[in-house]
């Protein structure tokens, strides 16, 4: 079995600052079902950056630094699960990827891990 990991941890005021600073991002680095459900919730910057966090851990087990953020969707759920698009989507190679995410009220992180069967 061939297998990836990736991790990441960003502080949360990092990406709620680059978000303030830079309107546009939002919808480059996000889907508008991830930017809906972190609306929804009472710090959206804070399950935007968990998911920032899981797009950059993606990233790094698919071994794909030149892929897109916006290419890669978390999806809600227990466990959280992963969409691709694009170079994204083909990079993963018939990979299986699997996310976890979590935040303190400073810091978001996340590790993913891509395998074959």
């Amino acid at each position: 079995m061939r297998a990836g990991v990736g991790i990441d941890l960003i502080e949360i005021d990092r990406i709620e600052r680059a978000l303030e600073r830079r309107p546009g991002l939002r919808d480059r680095l996000f889907t508008p079902a991830e930017l809906a459900y972190a609306d929804e919730r009472a710090r959206p910057g804070r399950h935007l950056a968990a998911r920032f966090a899981a797009k950059e851990a993606v990233i790094k087990a698919l071994g794909g630094p030149a892929l897109s953020p916006g290419q890669i969707e978390v999806v809600p759920g227990v466990p959280p699960e992963v969409r691709l698009h694009g170079q994204a989507a083909e990079a993963a190679e018939g990979r299986t990827l699997s996310i976890s995410l979590t935040h303190s009220r400073e810091t978001a992180a996340a590790i993913a891990l891509a395998e074959t069967g």
